[in-house]
Formats: C-alpha cells, structure tokens, sequence
C-alpha cells in the first residue's frame, strides 16, 4: 500500500479503512460508537465520511467519537455529491462538514464524482483556497475513471496541487478498476482507497441465506448486483471459505486489498457483529495460491487494448 497518507501527528494510513456511511442512519449511536472504537482499537487510522451521509449524522457522530485522538487520525470525507463541483459548493459543503465534526481542518477532502458541467480549474481553485486557509491537507477524488483523474491531476498541478487519493468501487464481482484505474494510480503515486469490498454484502453470502441489507432494500444496490454470475461468485467464495474455515467477508476483503498495486479497501457495517469478519481482515495473511483462487471466481475484465497476442 502506497504510505500517502498520514495523519497530524505523523501516523500512517491503515491497512484498511473504514466507512462511516451506517453511522446515524442503519447503526444508531451506540453501534457507530462501538465499531468506531473496535476499528481503533484494531490499528485503523483511516476514517472516511461524507457531507452527503445520513444527513450529517454521520459527520456529526464521527466528530463526537474523536476526543484527544485526532491528531492521531485520518478523517476524510467528500463535497459536492449533490449540487455541482462549483466553487461555492466545494466551500460551502466544506465548511459545514467542518463544522459538524469540529475540526479545524479536513485530512482529506473529496470531490464526491465528476461534475462534467463545471470546468475543473474553477474546482481545484476552491481546494487551493481551501489548503491556503489550513481548512484541508490532501486532495482526494470519488467515482471518477482513469481518464477523469489524470485530467484532474494535471488541472491541480497548476494550483500547486496533487491528488492524494482517489475512491472506485472494487470487489470481487466489480472488478473494472483494474482494467486502468489501478495501474494509473499506481504509475501516478495515489493511494488507491476502494469502496464496497463486500458488494452491497452480497459476498458476505447472507443474501443467498435470506438475509437482508442493501440488495434487498435498496432499488440502486439490487440493479448494481442483479447480475447472475455475481450472485454465483459469491455462492463459491461461500463455499471456499467453508472449505478452508474462513468467513465469506473476510475474503473478498483481503482479495481487495491483495491486488498488487496495494489498494486500501473501506471497510464498514450496521454493527460491531456485523463489522467483524470484514475487520479480521487486516490481521488474514493471505497465500499467493489463494488469491489466485479467490480471483479464478469471477470473470477477469479484458485489457485495455484490443491487442491481445501482446498480452502475457
């Protein structure tokens, strides 16, 4: 994992992350409070949020968790979602969600996904007043494509600007950042800090036991996921970690962050319970043969290029 992160205080970014995306909505105080602390208490430094998050419950509930161990944190967290990457936007929700977790400045702050009707320039000169002022140290980018991220990058440059780290989606049965994004943030020195590692749970394999979550209670999550050779991937890494007594969710996790780029997946859950195979990840070693299998699960994307007598 590339070491492009660190906190106030000098510490480095995790392993793993964790996602605050439950905290105030699917997990009350009480379990956000609980899996906070475990993921501490474990060696994640990583805390990822965003303006957008249960409606500022989880910003405010993360900020209320920190105590005197902020400096010793990463706290990032993302603008913008809703609303355009304008200028005015970028500051505005920057500075509520400062002002939700009381600090005085952001680790990192996200653009939350490509704007395509705001020209970038007018973007990153908000994110240049903003480290001007101290209110933000690093510069990340969400859902944006390889090609997105290293237009932004050369539009920072000219700010004086970097991208420190940028956020796909990426598990098991997602697997399209590896056709180009992982290989360019790798070239280009960016942390790569990938989101769902567990496909909305599905491979956890609670679905295909009737469980409930994501898939089944939200419409975006069921159509994401509604292809069959996922839900069959999922039934096999089930398989294979009864096979070898390793939960389903500790798995995809650590295949997530096996790739060999180094990525720093987003970990998160409803509840400590829920949190814990996914959280035993970072302490899973796991064999170049297994990873290979784990990988044999599901469908390698094609290349980037149609010349495929050159691929090894």
């Amino acid at each position: 994992m590339k070491q492009t992160l660190t906190s106030p205080s000098g510490v480095s970014a995790s392993r793993l992350a964790f996602g605050t995306m439950q905290f105030g909505g699917r997990a009350d105080e009480a379990q956000s409070r609980a899996m906070f602390e475990a993921c501490v208490e474990a060696g994640i430094t990583h805390f990822d949020t965003a303006h957008i998050y249960t409606e500022g419950a989880s910003e405010t509930l993360l900020g209320s968790f920190l105590g005197d161990r902020r400096d010793d944190l990463i706290i990032a967290t993302k603008a913008a979602y809703s609303g355009g990457a304008t200028r005015e936007n970028i500051l505005t929700t920057a500075e509520t969600s400062r002002q939700r977790m009381k600090l005085d400045t952001l680790d990192v702050l996200y653009l939350h996904r490509f704007d395509p009707d705001t020209d970038m320039r007018e973007s990153f000169q908000a994110f240049a007043d903003l480290k001007n002022k101290g209110h933000i140290r690093y510069i990340g980018l969400s859902n944006f494509s390889a090609w997105q991220t290293v237009k932004a990058a050369h539009i920072a440059a000219k700010f004086d600007l970097s991208v420190a780290v940028i956020q796909p989606m990426y598990n098991l049965v997602k697997r399209q950042a590896e056709v180009e994004i992982l290989d360019m943030a790798d070239d280009l020195d960016i942390l790569v800090a990938p989101y769902s590692p567990l496909g909305g749970g599905l491979l956890t394999g609670k679905y295909a036991q009737g469980g409930a979550g994501r898939l089944s209670e939200d419409d975006r999550y069921a159509a994401r996921y509604g292809v069959e050779a996922m839900h069959k991937t999922a039934a096999d890494l089930t398989t294979l970690g009864a096979e070898i007594g390793m939960h389903p969710a500790t798995l995809a996790v650590a295949w997530a962050a096996g790739h060999p780029t180094g990525p720093s997946p987003i970990i998160s859950g409803r509840s400590l319970e829920q949190l814990q195979p996914s959280l035993d990840a970072l302490t899973f070693e796991m064999s170049p043969a297994l990873y290979e299998r784990i990988t044999a699960l599901s469908t390698t994307p094609p290349p980037a290029t149609d010349r495929l007598e050159e691929q090894s």
